[in-house]
């Protein structure tokens, strides 16, 4: 009885706590919020911006315990938590988000522990110092919510703190950590993306909690580890990913034993992984990609059997792939579900017994060296979702066997290897892929495959390369879905170029491809590629929805007035349009206003007639338009200055008749006129475009002389490296992949124009060339010696004119000149010695001009072939003639005597030479202005004058 009665104290405490316990999971509705509090939360709200309505239960009447985000203690009605993180509705599409102001009047929850303002938008305005006055806090999180400036150090007096996390706040900063010693408490610290350059010492001396078990540092700039983390022994989370860390793996990582995530990424970490990786047997994550580690992966990977998650995307890891799987199936073959080795050097055969890994949910080997069979065994990977490995030397047959079991696979991304796909006719896949990626494999049969239409969700399809052939059936356009899908999947994208594809393509549309308004978070992309078939017949009709449509190189015919000007009534989203070489005919449509959305245009290589419309030019949008080689004519109307933003404008190889125009836009890169029927001068105001890299106006019928102010062209007068030059690849849809991989539609840009004496057509390295041609016109006069400040200028062509006098002196000034071409002109004198300084020169014509005396010497200049300087009074190497002994070279510094005397006694037949020219003109230019061999006749007539002044010159 004593025992019993010594127990009832006991038994009393004990049913005092359950009883406790149980109204805190229950709840008291006797209890309810203090009216204080209640107030407070009021006022809190007022200076918030709600537009989301997510508190819209907190009214000025009722149980603030009972509102939305509220916690209150059961047994005091004291708010003890505040659950107000924002958040993003992906069936909706939109973000749900506080604003606003952050009110101090939380000061009077002087019970408040949990405090999470994560997710939400308070608009740059400054972290709220106050909250270091909230004593009681055991959990603050303000994480992803748009605050900025400089993270107060008043944070440093929440001694009670267990969780804080000030991630994702872009533009954040702290000038120490030293506050950090006051929270010895601290378990979970997250400070991503806040900017630690100035706290990095604080880091480097013991001023992290001890007993942080997690520690998140991505993104924070931080050139040196941390060598505070090594007395971190408790610590289970290390990110310190997207750093500068450019160091070895530093030893002391491998003795936090109780790591259980680690994360190294994107950073310069060099050299091997140690073979002490194996004693971190607690990793379950393990992430190290895009960093320029080496060498092989250590065998003690075998160690970490609880491994469920590695990642070494990006390095320059080697070895046999097959020694990776056998390292994991030693004990964590079991538990591994996400394995990405893509990008590296690895090589050697896939690990025959791939059905073992039976948890294995991703696999990522893309951009490696893997060769030989993909093991049939893949088929028992039932939980497979991703299966990526791309731009690998994989070859044979796969069959319907390598997907048996793949119920759950969602994508298959496996384009550029040498695999033949072989399926029945009537094989319907075990699986609904959202992505699949063929390029460049082999299909058998040889036409696209029946199957796809069992796949109601694909969204991603590329089948480039595959040789199928065949028409394109209307179902095609059906299979691309996003009902019930994610939001990624309001951007579908189908690829079926380069084949053999044939007959007409059936409109372009589908009732299941996004819309614009109904999206708020990604843009809807609908990109469509059938460049480079043997279509033929007139152009598809295309939906609203489509971003991007690539028609190009094949044989489509007809007008263009049905495509362009098809329902008015919808405008269309379209971004980028390829129809260039096809047989398109008939004149521009003027159906501008269905269009708004035109930025890439490519029209170039068919056989289109007339005007341009005046409105074309109010795509205020327009980028870029390729117009060459057609049959355009007319005048370049002055409503061309609305297209501000163009970049890149080629309308080469046409009839336009007129003057240059002066009223290009300031953002203009390439500019691309030849073969034209432009007259008159070169207008100065081009000299204004800055940002001109390529400027070609060769064959057309301008005169004058070449404007000194084209030094100001700086784009071609100032030196860049590759990372500093400016892009004009400037048209990239990006595309999300999955979790493992992205992908993107680009259009690369393209020019051709004659560079080192031939044409050539630049792509993906255009951006990084500089080129000037004035050939084949009829500018006359001395070439400027402003012209040789272009000192990035790579091509130089002024052939085929009627210039004079010297070479410019300093012509050895243009350091990276690779091509000059000065053929055809009546240029006399010496060749200028610093033209030897022109050490990147592979294309030199100086022929059938009139310069004398000895060619410079260099390794270039004697390379070139005789007929680089045919038709001229030179002497020495590389031509036959030798120079005579008392003939020296000029120096320098006497060409501006040399040109003064020149053009002192040349004076009267150059006038000479120039009246008869100017006399031609005025007997035949009525003749000449409106017949359609006046292009040919002008040659024709330079030709003449050429010779006459250069009888005059040879006499003289």
């Amino acid at each position: 009885m004593d025992t019993v009665m010594r127990l009832i104290p006991l038994l009393t405490l004990l049913l005092s706590i359950a009883s406790f316990t149980l109204s805190l999971c229950n709840g008291n509705p006797n209890v309810p919020c203090r009216e204080n509090e209640r107030q407070t939360l009021l006022m809190f709200k007022k200076d918030l911006n709600d537009s989301s309505n997510l508190l819209s239960s907190w009214v000025a009447e009722g149980d603030c315990c009972t509102w939305t985000g509220v916690a209150c203690d059961n047994l005091t009605g004291h708010v003890r938590e505040l659950h107000l993180a924002g958040y993003y509705d992906e069936v909706a599409g939109e973000y749900h988000r506080l604003g606003g102001k952050v009110n101090p009047s939380l000061l009077n929850l002087k019970h408040l522990t949990y405090l999470d303002l994560s997710y939400n938008d308070f608009g740059g305005r400054q972290f709220p110092s106050f909250l270091g006055s909230l004593k009681g806090l055991r959990y603050l999180n303000l994480s992803y919510a748009e605050f900025d400036g400089t993270i107060p150090h008043q944070l440093g007096n929440l001694s009670s703190l267990r969780y804080l996390d000030l991630s994702y706040n872009f533009g954040s900063k702290v000038e120490n950590l030293k506050w950090l010693s006051g929270l010895s408490l601290l378990k979970h610290l997250g400070m991503s993306y806040t900017d630690l350059t100035r706290a990095s010492h604080w880091l480097r001396v013991n001023t992290l909690p001890s007993l942080l078990v997690e520690l998140h540092l991505s993104g924070c700039e931080l050139y040196h580890m941390p060598s505070g983390i090594a007395n971190l022994t408790s610590l289970k989370v290390l990110d310190l990913s997207d750093n500068y860390f450019n160091s070895t793996i530093p030893t002391w990582l491998y003795s936090l034993n109780h790591l259980e995530s680690l994360d190294l990424s994107l950073n310069a970490f060099h050299g091997e992984i140690s073979s002490s990786l194996g004693n971190l047997t607690a990793l379950v994550h393990l992430q190290l990609g895009s960093n320029q580690l080496e060498g092989e992966i250590p065998n003690s990977l075998g160690n970490l059997c609880k491994l469920t998650h590695f990642d070494l995307w990006s390095n320059n890891f080697r070895g046999r792939v097959s020694e990776i799987f056998e390292s994991l199936s030693s004990c964590s073959f079991g538990q591994i579900d996400f394995l990405r080795l893509s990008d590296n050097n690895f090589s050697g055969h896939l690990f025959d017994q791939l059905g073992i890994f039976e948890n294995l949910r991703t696999l990522d080997l893309s951009n490696n060296s893997i060769s030989g069979i993909i093991p049939v065994s893949l088929g028992n990977l039932s939980l497979l979702e991703e299966l990526v490995i791309d731009h690998n030397l994989f070859e044979d047959v796969v069959s319907e066997a390598h997907f048996t079991n793949l119920t759950r696979l969602v994508t298959f991304y496996a384009n550029e290897n040498s695999l033949t796909l072989k399926t029945s006719p009537d094989w319907v896949p075990p699986f609904q892929l959202s992505t699949l990626g063929l390029s460049s494999w082999r299909l058998d049969p040889s036409q696209l495959p029946a199957w796809l239409q069992s796949q109601k969700h694909l969204a991603f399809l590329n089948m480039s390369s595959t040789g199928i052939s065949g028409t394109i059936p209307a179902w095609l356009w059906n299979i691309s879905s996003v009902k019930n899908q994610k939001m990624i999947h309001s951007q579908i994208y189908v690829d079926l170029s380069r084949n053999q594809l044939s007959g007409e393509v059936p409109n372009i549309a589908s009732t299941h491809w996004p819309k614009q308004q109904h999206l708020d978070f990604f843009t809807p992309i609908v990109v469509i590629d059938l460049g480079s078939n043997q279509f033929n017949g007139s152009l598809p009709l295309v939906s609203s929805a489509v971003t991007a449509l690539d028609l190009s190189n094949s044989s489509f015919s007809g007008t263009l007035s049905h495509f362009f000007c098809d329902r008015s009534d919808v405008p269309k989203n379209l971004q980028i349009l390829l129809l260039d070489n096809n047989l398109l005919t008939g004149e521009i449509p003027d159906c501008r206003l269905h269009w708004p959305n035109l930025t890439v245009v490519n029209l170039e290589d068919n056989n289109l007639t007339g005007k341009i419309p005046s409105s074309f030019w109010d795509l205020l949008s327009l980028q870029s338009l390729h117009l060459r080689n057609n049959n355009l004519s007319g005048e370049l109307p002055m409503s061309l200055q609305n297209c501000s933003k163009l970049l890149f404008l080629d309308l080469g190889g046409n009839k336009f008749v007129g003057s240059i125009p002066i009223w290009f836009g300031q953002s203009l890169v390439v500019l691309l006129l030849r073969s034209n029927k432009f007259q008159g001068t070169i207008p100065h105001e081009l000299c204004s475009l800055t940002k001109l890299q390529i400027l070609d106006l060769a064959h057309n019928n301008l005169s004058g002389t070449i404007p000194r102010c084209f030094q100001n062209l700086s784009s071609m007068a100032t030196k860049f490296s590759s990372e500093e030059a400016p892009s004009i690849e400037f048209f990239v849809v990006s595309i999300s992949g999955s979790s493992t991989f992205r992908f993107s539609y680009s259009y690369i840009e393209n020019a051709v124009f004659v560079a080192k004496g031939r044409e050539v057509k630049y792509n993906t390295v255009l951006r990084l060339v500089t080129s000037l041609d004035l050939s084949r016109n009829m500018l006359f006069g001395e070439i400027p010696e402003e012209l040789t400040n272009l000192i990035n200028l790579q091509t130089l062509n002024l052939s085929d004119n009627l210039l004079t006098g010297r070479i410019p002196s300093k012509i050895g000034d243009m350091g990276v000149l690779e091509s000059l071409d000065l053929s055809v002109n009546q240029l006399s004198g010496e060749i200028s010695p610093s033209i030897s300084n022109l050490t990147f020169l592979n294309h030199l014509n100086l022929s059938y001009n009139n310069l004398i005396g000895q060619i410079p010497k260099s390794t270039q200049l004697q390379s070139f072939d005789l007929s680089s300087y045919a038709s001229n009074k030179l002497c020495g190497p590389p031509l036959e003639e030798r120079c005579s002994p008392n003939e020296p070279m000029p120096p320098v510094g006497d060409e501006k005597h040399r040109e003064g005397h020149l053009l002192e006694d040349g004076g009267f037949y150059l006038s000479l030479g120039l009246g008869f020219a100017f006399g031609f003109w005025v007997v035949l230019g009525s003749l000449l202005s409106n017949v359609p061999w006046s292009n040919a006749f002008s040659q024709f007539q330079n030709r003449i004058v050429q010779k006459f002044y250069a009888a005059i010159v040879e006499r003289y």
